[in-house]
């Protein structure tokens, strides 16, 4: 009978010794009384060395198991204590758990994988916890899979960039390996202290071994990359880079449109009419790209063309920028020296103002019109942190929200329990 529950409860004969079993009707669940086998008893619960016996503890303790069917299932064992000579005393280390849990690995190990397939109602409903006990679930499982890979390894070209996760101005700084476009490294805060915390995990060796940094043009990035990885070659991102043009071309149409509205009949107010009208609604059409535009709004443009030359040059001055990263390599320098000379004699200040604040940028953006890095794929791991942020409403730290997205976006998902199993029977 022993070994028809230890088949249906999957315990792991080659560490643990299943007692009895029973059924608790107070509980309304399945009681496994088990214990470690001998070789794995008076562990330390933290790095699994063998250690001298303490006390006995708080005596028995459970650990709540997957359900058989709709029974909830709890492994009951005893939980002294050892006298580790690294981590002092502390519980003793058993094969079904992980330290410090209520939880037994393979109920973990589910809560993880049911974390980056679906919603945190279907977990909490179908398993029956707390979703703040998820959060404290997920941020185990991601140490124990921390404790045996290494994210940081072979790292050569990187992204860095922050993404807001809650209101108040709270960020995360993260980084993404261009290579195998992997998130490898989280942080809550977006400051140059919490990107030397990276530059100190990764170590001054692999520090070294970076090639290619992509980023926005944010100071406290420069900053700490040129301290800390000096020999990598910082790329600006293209689309910011042309985010400067857009915001140049916003702000000359804004102008045309204040020069271009009527006052009313009233003292101090001021309404659009006629060619202001037709300004306001302009936008969309001088923000899109030409191959994007409406047959609506190409008669926008056509219509600015003849009415507004400054701001049509001024469309032209974010095209003809937009175009330089286009072309890319040596061409793409030329065209932008091209640009910049155009910018410097448009008298249009907006674009004056912003050829200069290339200039001062040009370093990093010929690294990236040479190596064609750009920010892309950074961007995409922040739209998946933000719909993953909406998923983790309720964690009580950002822990829980960055180990959510180490699981699902750091290449290391945790495997079911019967995928394990399978696994360890094949090797």
């Amino acid at each position: 009978m022993r070994s028809l529950w230890r088949k249906v409860l999957d315990i792991d004969t080659d560490t643990t010794v299943l007692e009895d079993v029973e059924f608790d009707e107070e509980a309304d669940g399945l009681v496994a009384h088990v214990r470690p086998k001998a070789r794995h008893r008076q562990r330390c619960g933290r790095c699994g060395r063998r250690s001298p016996w303490y006390d006995a503890g708080e005596g028995r303790r459970r650990w709540r198991s997957l359900d058989l069917g709709t029974t909830p299932v709890w492994f009951v064992a005893d939980a002294p204590r050892v006298s580790c000579k690294v981590h002092g005393v502390t519980v003793t280390q058993v094969p079904w758990a992980r330290h410090d849990a209520r939880f037994t690995r393979q109920f973990d190990d589910t809560v993880a994988w049911l974390a980056t397939q679906c919603s945190k109602t279907a977990i909490t409903m179908l398993l029956r916890i707390a979703w703040r006990t998820v959060g404290s679930i997920i941020t185990r499982v991601v140490a124990d899979i921390d404790r045996q890979v290494d994210r940081l390894e072979g790292l050569k070209r990187i992204g860095i960039d922050e993404i807001s996760y809650k209101r108040g101005h709270r960020y995360l700084t993260v980084v993404v390996d261009h290579d195998s476009g992997r998130l490898v490294w989280a942080a809550p805060g977006r400051d140059k202290a919490t990107l030397r915390k990276f530059f100190d995990e990764l170590g001054d060796e692999r520090s070294a071994q970076i090639t290619h940094v992509s980023a926005d043009q944010a100071d406290w990035i420069a900053t700490v990359v040129s301290e800390r990885a000096s020999q990598a070659e910082l790329c600006a991102d293209p689309f910011h880079i042309v985010a400067w043009a857009t915001e140049a071309l916003d702000q000359v149409r804004r102008d045309a449109w204040n020069a271009a509205r009527d006052t009313s009949g009233k003292p101090g107010t001021r309404r659009a009419s006629g060619e202001a009208k037709m300004l306001k609604h302009a936008r969309y059409a001088l923000w899109k790209n030409p191959e994007n535009l409406t047959d609506r709004q190409r008669v926008k443009l056509d219509w600015i063309a003849k009415t507004d030359p400054k701001l049509h040059r001024a469309y032209e001055l974010k095209e003809g920028l937009r175009m330089v990263f286009a072309v890319k390599g040596e061409d793409g320098k030329q065209a932008l020296d091209d640009w910049i000379s155009w910018a410097q004699r448009c008298r249009i200040q907006p674009f004056v103002d912003l050829q200069r604040r290339i200039r001062k940028h040009r370093v990093a953006i010929d690294a990236t019109l040479e190596h064609g890095l750009s920010q892309g794929l950074v961007e995409s791991t922040n739209t998946k942190i933000r719909m993953l942020t909406r998923i983790a409403f309720g964690f009580r730290s950002p822990d829980a929200l960055i180990a959510l997205a180490m699981l699902s976006l750091g290449g290391y998902r945790p495997q079911l329990p019967h995928q394990q199993r399978a696994l360890t029977t094949a090797t």
